[in-house]
C-alpha cells in the first residue's frame, strides 16, 4: 500500500510504557480498517519504549518512529507527530491502550457520512492487570458549547478528527497550564471556530488505568482544569455565571477524601 493511499494518521506520544507498547501497537495492527500509518514520538523515555518502537518501525512500513531529545509533555510531542500527519483524518491512541478490531472502521464510517461533522468518539472501558472493571459513561451524542460545562464533551484517546480542523486551530497549544486538560483546550479551540463533535454509543477503546487513580488527581491538574474552563468559556461566549463553574475542579479537590469517594463512584 503506497503512503498516497493512507486516510488515517494514528499520532501516539509514548513515554516509558515499554510493558504496554506490545500490546497496544499489536491493537492498531490488527485493525479491521487497514488504510492508516502509525507515528511514534518518544518523549525521552528511560526504559526499552524506544527500542520496541524501533523494531515496529522496522518491520512495518507505516509507521514512523520520532524521538524527542528531552521529555517534552503531550502536548509538544503530539505537534511533533502531527508535521507527519498528512492524511485525511487523524487518530490518537496511548501507548498502554488497546484499540477493538472496528475502532476505525466505525469511526471512519461515520466521519464518511457525516461531513458536517469534525470529530469523533466513544466511550471507554477501564482495565488494570485484573481485567476490565468499568465501562465510561456515555458523553452526550451531539454536545454543544452549553455542554462544556459539565467538562470535557470527549474522550480523548480514542478519537478521530479531521486534519482541517487540526490545522485550522495549530494542533495543541504547548502551555505548562494545559499539561493533562490539552485535550479540554484542543475542542474548546475547534467549537469556538464552528467545527462540531459526536460520541458513538459502543465503547470501542480499551484503557489502562488504575482503579483508584481518581484519588491522585494533582491540585495542579485541577488548577489547570480551572483555567482551562475559564478561557474556554469565553472563547465560546457562554454566559457569565458559567465562568463560576471554572472553579469547580478547585471545589471538588478541596472536598473530603470519603465524600469524593462516594460522588465519584455514583457518577460513573
Amino acid at each position: 500500500m503506497s503512503n498516497n493511499n493512507y486516510r488515517i494518521s494514528v499520532i501516539i506520544g509514548i513515554y516509558n510504557c515499554a510493558s504496554t507498547l506490545y500490546d497496544a501497537l499489536d491493537s492498531l495492527l490488527t485493525q479491521s480498517y487497514k488504510s492508516f500509518k502509525i507515528i511514534l514520538c518518544d518523549d525521552g523515555s528511560t526504559d526499552e519504549t524506544y527500542c520496541i518502537a524501533e523494531k515496529y518501525a522496522n518491520k512495518y512500513s507505516n509507521i514512523i518512529l520520532l524521538k524527542n531529545g528531552k521529555n517534552m509533555g503531550l502536548n509538544y510531542t503530539l505537534n511533533r507527530c502531527l508535521e507527519y500527519a498528512d492524511t485525511e483524518y487523524i487518530a490518537r491512541m496511548d501507548g498502554d491502550d488497546i484499540s477493538l478490531p472496528d475502532r476505525f472502521l466505525k469511526e471512519i464510517e461515520f466521519l464518511d457520512n457525516n461531513p458536517d461533522i469534525a470529530i469523533v468518539s466513544c466511550p471507554m472501558i477501564y482495565f488494570d492487570e485484573n481485567g476490565d472493571f468499568k465501562t465510561g459513561k456515555n458523553n452526550t451524542p451531539y454536545p454543544q458549547p452549553k455542554d462544556f460545562i459539565h467538562g470535557t464533551p470527549f474522550c480523548h484517546a480514542p478519537c478521530m478528527v479531521r486534519r482541517e480542523a487540526y490545522i485550522a486551530v495549530n494542533g495543541y497549544t504547548e502551555n505548562k497550564r494545559l499539561l493533562r486538560v490539552e485535550d479540554y483546550h484542543l475542542w474548546f479551540k475547534m467549537y469556538a471556530i464552528g467545527y462540531r463533535g459526536h460520541n458513538l454509543n459502543e465503547p470501542l477503546y480499551k484503557m489502562r488505568d488504575d482503579r483508584n487513580a481518581y484519588k491522585r488527581r494533582t491540585f495542579s491538574s485541577r488548577l489547570n482544569e480551572a483555567y482551562v474552563r475559564f478561557i474556554g468559556f469565553r472563547m465560546l461566549k457562554q454566559p457569565f455565571y458559567f465562568l463560576i463553574f471554572s472553579l469547580r475542579p478547585i471545589f471538588v479537590g478541596l472536598l473530603p477524601n470519603w465524600l469524593y469517594t462516594y460522588l465519584h463512584k455514583n457518577r460513573n
